[in-house]
């Protein structure tokens, strides 16, 4: 599409505020290992909160819903959608505990909570196995979008779009920091959502479309328009409501939606000034991102089933976009070439907002895996914090350089999702556990990363090389959580516990409730070491339930 000056002028506006925001940020960025990836941990709670919203607020998002509503209708959302309960039970039982626990990433709690040689390569490993392969996925799936985007509006090949939006966001997330990110998440995140209300509004008011109340009523889209599947189709039934609240809320694993919290949102939960601002953030993220975002995304992908029925019609409206990425996914950047001068600009700025929100993100939350987690741990135990930013910064280089080379493999946004998924299929439950539970060990959760991976292994490369029976991804995802449950839950009972002092200094230190600790709390008592816990399980899950209720309430309600 040809620009206008004032859609270059918008988004140059867009490029020259984000910088500004990075050069303030980064007079403090490079002081510390702190303030660069935890921003010295006094961050408000509204920030953080927001900060997480936009994060999962990725160029990749409304490609992804849009993908999903076209195949199987708005009640498809469910696959993501019961995810909710697990952000929730990390706001209500988990937040204050890693607060608590006072440690600069989500792996070093792997060293304070278990012991041996065990627990130390398993925080080697994940430093390596989530902060790059796991992280360079999810980045690969945000790139992707960005090719989508850029070669329908644009007109850019799929490495012109790698390497400018590469750079740009590279060196944005070098100057600022953690600290730099969440303000500029802040101002992003208003923009996108901007974009995606005004987006909606406008295909909703084309010609072909009719306005809104016409688009409910087309044939097409009323096949659409279900909040939940056939309640009789158990093919529908199983994989997006059974499969998600059944099984995959609990023992699945994905980036953002961590059973008992993790990656990123561990990141900003440490970040923040207090126990109630890490629990009032997280609690913000999960409002906002299943209760006020997924309407517009919804709007323009049943309006993009009347302007593009079809995967063929797409092709021809678009006839130099790469046949490869012509998914369903590809009729979210489609419908937004029909918006007028000016007010496109604000979107593609919006997008790229999006964009850069969460590839920055993820580059400064890997790149602090690989400083303290891999290379202080492991190969220079005595370096001092200028080592550690300059070793961070030359790690978020190489991790946009990897996710870009993925990026040019990949198809659609779902594929990747799917992969994810399955990856992580049976290991959440040993993170939920972890907390409440003395015996869980180093080797339960090595076992689960490992049997996880290698059912996630065979599904995708050695079945269909032997032709066998093709399954369905919630059956695939069954048999993953099943196998890999079985693992872990085995080679728990029968390896050593964690060493005593390691469980005692941990009790002493978290404060758990519940029952799980009881036999360390026993022994602490015997010795006249009384520790107390202030954390009621049941209360935070009788919470946990009421904010489900509150949340999908509103969400429906609007819808």
């Amino acid at each position: 599409m040809a620009l206008s000056f004032i859609d270059y002028a918008i988004i140059g506006s867009f490029f020259l505020i984000s910088t500004v925001i990075g050069v303030v940020s980064s007079r403090r960025a490079g002081k510390s290992f702190s303030e660069y990836f935890l921003a010295g941990g006094q961050m408000s709670w509204w920030m953080l909160g927001i900060s997480m919203v936009a994060t999962t607020f990725a160029a990749d998002t409304p490609n992804l819903v849009t993908g999903i509503v076209r195949n199987d209708g708005v009640s498809g959302n469910w696959v993501w959608w019961a995810f909710l309960l697990t952000g929730l039970l990390t706001v209500f039982v988990y937040a204050k505990l890693w607060k608590r626990s006072g440690v600069a990433t989500d792996l070093e709690f792997y060293e304070l909570r278990y012991s041996g040689s065990a627990a130390g390569f398993l925080r080697g490993f994940r430093s390596i196995y989530l902060g790059v392969v796991f992280n360079c996925l999810v980045m690969a799936n945000v790139i992707l979008a960005g090719i989508k985007l850029g070669g329908v509006l644009l007109g850019a090949s799929p490495l012109e779009v790698v390497l400018i939006t590469g750079t740009v966001t590279v060196i944005y997330t070098l100057m600022g920091g953690l600290r730099g990110v969440i303000l500029t998440d802040c101002f992003q995140f208003v923009m996108a959502m901007f974009g995606a209300v005004a987006a909606a509004y406008v295909v909703c008011n084309r010609p072909e479309v009719g306005g809104f109340g016409q688009l409910l009523e087309h044939p097409e889209v009323q096949q659409k328009m279900n909040l939940l599947p056939d309640l009789t189709d158990m093919d529908a039934m199983i994989p997006l409501i059974i499969m998600p609240f059944a099984v995959q809320w609990w023992s699945g694993w994905y980036p953002g939606a961590e059973p008992g919290g993790g990656g990123y949102v561990a990141q900003r939960m440490l970040g923040a000034k207090s126990e109630r601002d890490a629990t009032r953030a997280t609690l913000l993220f999960q409002a906002a991102h299943y209760a006020l975002r997924p309407w517009p995304w919804i709007v323009v992908a049943l309006a993009s089933i009347v302007v593009f029925p079809t995967l063929e019609s797409i092709q021809q409206a678009f006839p130099d976009i790469d046949p490869q990425f012509v998914q369903d996914d590809l009729a979210y950047p489609a419908m937004l070439t029909f918006l007028p001068t000016g007010l496109l600009g604000l979107v593609i700025a919006s997008l790229i907002a999006a964009f850069m929100s969460t590839i920055s993100t993820h580059l400064n939350w890997g790149a602090s895996y690989i400083a303290h987690d891999f290379y202080k741990r492991f190969v220079d135990r005595e370096a001092n914090d200028e080592r550690l930013v300059m070793i961070g910064r030359v790690a978020t280089v190489g991790l946009m350089l990897l996710s870009g080379f993925v990026a040019l493999t990949l198809e659609s946004a779902m594929q990747n999702f799917s992969i994810i998924l399955q990856i992580g299929a049976g290991t959440g439950l040993i993170y939920i556990l972890r907390w409440l539970w003395w015996r869980i060990n180093a080797f339960t959760e090595i076992t689960g990363m490992v049997v996880s991976l290698l059912v996630a292994m065979f599904f995708q490369f050695v079945s269909p090389a032997l032709e066998l029976p093709e399954l369905a991804a919630w059956q695939e995802l069954l048999i993953g959580v099943g196998l890999t449950t079985a693992a872990w839950v085995t080679v728990t009972y029968v390896t050593p516990a964690t060493d005593e002092a390691t469980l005692r200094a941990f009790y002493q230190k978290i404060r758990p409730g519940g029952s799980g600790w009881k036999p360390v709390q026993q022994r602490l008592e015997a010795e006249g070491i009384v520790v107390r816990s202030e954390d009621s399980i049941s209360r935070g899950l009788m919470a946990m339930v009421a904010a489900t209720f509150l949340i999908y309430s509103v969400l429906f309600s609007t819808g």
